[in-house]
């Protein structure tokens, strides 16, 4: 009986040791490729490729939401994983993004445009700190907690910041002739930069869970949504932006009554 205590086999311990090793290479992996995203977005946006610019910003927010399902797919969850999500995060939907807008539009108005970019994203990195720093509280939430941000998630509100450039895209029209949507553009900037950084509950993806019975229609409707984009991006992804939008209100009035459920014991 011994043997079972003092005896192993190296070559089952390797395995195992590589195993683990892939499995968390896997959603590192596909953080990098979310980074090279974002840094290609900037240099279409250098070139003037605006199609291209806000398509691979798009490709690097599904593959941040790939990493983290692999990873807790594959239990390959780690510190390192998190920190270099989050780098990937500020430059991804942080600077990639307020280097296109501001490439786009925002030089137009001098200094004020860079100041507008430069508040997306210094919004971006104080958001993703803030998510940092509350992941090692999130034990600490009520159950019903865990289905909300703090505010706007970075993801999203790189999308919301690029509705004026996504709608340009749809109607190819030029706006040289409409100055004076410049310095709204800028003000909606700083808009999107004061809903990442505030404390305005909204819904959390990650904690939605289906049951078996949604699994077909769910995928139906993933597969919908994913047709939609390939044959008619732009207003698709308007009409995403709007109702993630228009969202952010009924997230308020669902934690507040939550909020208020949980006080009264119910």
């Amino acid at each position: 009986m011994l043997h079972k205590f003092f005896i192993t086999d190296p070559d089952k311990d390797d395995n195992k040791a590589k195993d683990n090793h892939l499995r968390k290479l896997i959603p590192n992996l596909i953080t990098l490729g979310s980074m090279v995203c974002g840094l290609t977005a900037i240099q279409m946006g250098i070139a003037e490729n605006w199609k291209n610019a806000v398509l691979l910003i798009l490709v690097a927010t599904i593959l941040d939401t790939m990493d983290g399902a692999i990873a807790r797919l594959l239990n390959a969850t780690s510190k390192f994983g998190a920190e270099l999500d989050s780098l990937a995060d500020f430059l991804s939907f942080g600077v990639a993004p307020a280097t296109v807008m501001y490439l786009w539009i925002l030089n137009d108005i001098g200094q004020i445009g860079w100041i507008a970019a430069l508040v997306f994203v210094i919004a971006s990195a104080l958001r993703l700190a803030r998510f940092n720093a509350q992941s090692e509280i999130q034990d600490e939430k009520p159950e019903w907690g865990k289905y909300f941000f703090s505010g706007v998630p970075a993801p999203a509100g790189s999308g919301i910041m690029l509705l004026p450039i996504i709608m340009y895209l749809q109607l190819d029209t030029d706006l040289s002739d409409y100055n004076i949507g410049t310095p709204i553009i800028a003000i909606w900037v700083m808009i999107v930069a004061g809903l990442m950084v505030s404390n305005i509950p909204t819904f959390s993806s990650k904690q939605i869970r289906l049951p078996s019975i949604g699994l077909i229609p769910s995928l139906a409707v993933i597969g919908l949504f994913i047709a939609l984009l390939v044959h008619a991006p732009w207003i698709t992804l308007t009409i995403s932006g709007v109702f993630y939008a228009l969202l952010i209100p009924v997230s308020y009035r669902v934690y507040k009554a939550r909020e208020k459920r949980a006080s009264n014991g119910v």
